[in-house]
């Protein structure tokens, strides 16, 4: 049986119909009339034991309500989800015992105690034995860095080391399930590396199931094997990362340092199949290398561009999605 389950989960948010002015706000508070907006629209997927999958989309997509739904903050409107069988807005106690969450800007820990204080409360609430308290603390202490700020108090930590505690605190009770709510927002580069690697060492460790939604494209293609996409409420996409750029073919991106004289909107063409633009002071070419070679377009890039140095890179995912996420969006648009 898969551990997390959901079929066909709607939730609809009703919200009142506003008048203007005072007078308006007046016959709201009597007015039965009320817009629907369709959060989450009918969607189905399951994940197995062990599985890292990224929950990805745009703003407004209905990401962070099937997270609350499936973590039993939120009762849907219609469908179900279970966790491991167990409906989680219905028992949510006993669901609690089993998963661990991170909202990227909401913290679970006591803001003017010491972080190790935070940690002993949470040891108590969960009752977690002593010797399996001690030996994720260790772990936790190792992968995520955390040891040599555990007497601070909260306030005084900075954003990456509260998210790293949040991290911790959502572990400590060895959840078979976490779910990542934007973890590694408004955080630099090092940090986000730290917790891509505790997420992994998690994973293989004690073979967590992980729900991961995020905007930071490098944290799915560095964590994820599976993608499930959303727009507007339903699912686009849901399968392998390989898979979903291989839909858009070999595409790839060759990023050049030029002089001066050479602009996008002026460069002499090689073939309607290459794109220029000017990004960031570079010269970016973009093309697909099954239509036209590779070695093609180098040489166009050194003779007729006069390129001084050159990157290669593969489509990323961010690519791929924006693709879809423009294609859909223009879809609507044609429709209305």
């Amino acid at each position: 049986m898969p551990m997390i389950e959901v079929n066909e989960l709607t939730k609809v948010f009703r919200k009142p119909i506003r008048g203007n002015g005072l007078s308006g706000m007046v016959k709201t508070l009597f007015s039965r009339k009320y817009d629907e907006v369709r959060a989450v629209d009918g969607i189905s997927f399951s994940v197995p034991d062990g599985e890292i999958v990224g929950y990805i989309g745009a703003n407004g997509a209905g990401k962070s309500t099937t997270i609350k739904m499936m973590c039993g903050i939120l009762t849907p409107t219609s469908g179900s989800v279970r966790i491991d069988g167990v409906e989680p807005y219905r028992k949510r106690r006993q669901v609690a015992q089993h998963i661990g969450v991170v909202f990227g800007q909401k913290t679970q820990l006591w803001w003017d105690i010491p972080l190790i204080e935070s940690f002993k409360v949470l040891k108590e609430i969960y009752q977690i034995p002593d010797a399996d308290y001690t030996e994720r603390m260790d772990f936790l202490g190792e992968v995520l860095d955390i040891t040599r700020f555990l007497s601070q108090p909260v306030r005084t930590l900075s954003l990456g080391e509260r998210m790293r505690a949040d991290l911790a605190a959502s572990m400590l009770h060895n959840p078979s399930i976490l779910f990542l709510d934007e973890p590694t927002i408004g955080m630099d580069v090092l940090v986000k590396e730290k917790i891509r690697l505790a997420i992994h060492a998690l994973n293989k460790t004690y073979g967590t199931t992980v729900v991961l939604t995020t905007h930071d494209m490098t944290d799915i293609e560095d964590l994820c094997s599976r993608i499930i996409l959303l727009e507007k409420g339903t699912i686009i996409y849901d399968g392998p990362l390989t898979s979903l750029k291989n839909r858009f073919g070999n595409l790839k991106t060759l990023t050049l340092t030029v002089p001066a004289d050479i602009l996008a909107e002026t460069a002499p063409v090689l073939s309607p199949e290459v794109s220029l633009s000017q990004e960031d002071g570079f010269l970016v070419l973009r093309f697909d290398a099954d239509a036209i070679a590779l070695e093609q377009v180098i040489q166009y890039a050194f003779r007729d561009l006069r390129a001084m140095d050159m990157k290669i890179t593969d489509i990323s995912i961010g690519d791929v999605v924006k693709t879809i996420l423009e294609q859909q969006e223009a879809e609507h648009a044609e429709k209305v």
